[in-house]
């Protein structure tokens, strides 16, 4: 979350203390409050830090389900195939892309911390064919040098970190920075995963200024669960664009089904479905 200062409502009140006040005072209104106050106490009232273990744990087999069909997340850092959208090859634990430049930047991360590694001669063919669905110089013999390095724990430490510095951390906080909960925080990251970072109209910075226009987030006194299901009637419109991700029931059938239940902290038990599959979490 970025920095602020520390808002004051009353002469000699600390930021805690106001804050407590905000939570237990059903007359003041986030509208009564600073921005930066009324976010935190929304992030506090729905549950909080999607960071948390327990909940970033949940955030990874909700992701999960959706990109590899089980919970079981972490025997994904092997996969790898062309799942046919146009992005060359899709692999490891959050669908890094040999056409969108993220496995790239994970392969060069990796080698420059372990030099001899099983992809570090694919280095040339991956800067090729990135921005395209190319495999020249990859193939077969890329995707057991994928399988083989993903024994290892270093490139498995090279995905967690690439998949936080990209998709995860830059999303819980501007979820944070927006007001939003830990189901808000979930429902940007999800999204990110799927359309990037950015700020194009089919892109994560795009469905969330499509968002805006709509709706007001917490951070602004607006309500978050009417935000979030703008953002996510945003997300589905891009969704829809797209041949590979015209099925929404990631949305459907999991996210929105959180948020009608108002379960704005992703508490458990969980239960939901994605491409018709049932899914739970106790």
């Amino acid at each position: 979350m970025r920095k602020t200062m520390r808002p004051t409502l009353v002469a000699g009140l600390t930021a805690a203390s106001a804050l407590a006040l905000v939570l237990s005072t059903p007359a003041l209104s986030a509208a009564a409050v600073p921005a930066p106050l009324a976010a935190a106490a929304s992030v506090l009232g729905s549950g909080g830090d999607l960071a948390s273990p327990e909940k970033k744990e949940i955030a990874m087999q909700l992701v999960s389900s959706a990109e590899n069909s089980s919970l079981d997340w972490k025997k994904q850092y092997s996969y790898i195939e062309d799942i046919g959208d146009g992005r060359g090859y899709t692999a490891g634990i959050i669908g890094f892309c040999s056409g969108t430049g993220d496995m790239l930047e994970l392969v060069q991360a990796y080698t420059k911390s372990v030099p001899d590694n099983p992809l570090a001669k694919f280095l040339p063919a991956l800067e090729k064919v990135n921005g395209s669905d190319s495999h020249e110089g990859l193939g077969s013999a890329f995707e057991s040098a994928w399988k083989q390095a993903a024994g290892t724990e270093e490139f498995q430490a090279a995905q967690n970190s690439e998949r936080d510095r990209v998709y995860f951390d830059p999303a819980v906080n501007q979820g944070k920075s927006d007001g939003l909960g830990a189901l808000g925080q979930f429902i940007y990251y999800d999204a990110i995963v799927m359309h990037g970072p950015g700020t194009s109209t089919d892109s994560f910075g795009g469905i969330r200024d499509a968002a805006l226009s709509q709706a007001k987030p917490p951070s602004q006194g607006g309500d978050e669960t009417a935000y979030l299901k703008a953002f996510l009637d945003a997300r589905k419109v891009v969704m829809k664009k797209e041949e590979a991700h015209a099925d929404t029931s990631r949305v459907d059938t999991e996210q929105l089904v959180f948020l009608n239940d108002g379960n704005l902290d992703l508490h458990t038990p969980l239960k939901w479905k994605v491409y018709g599959d049932p899914y739970e979490i106790n």
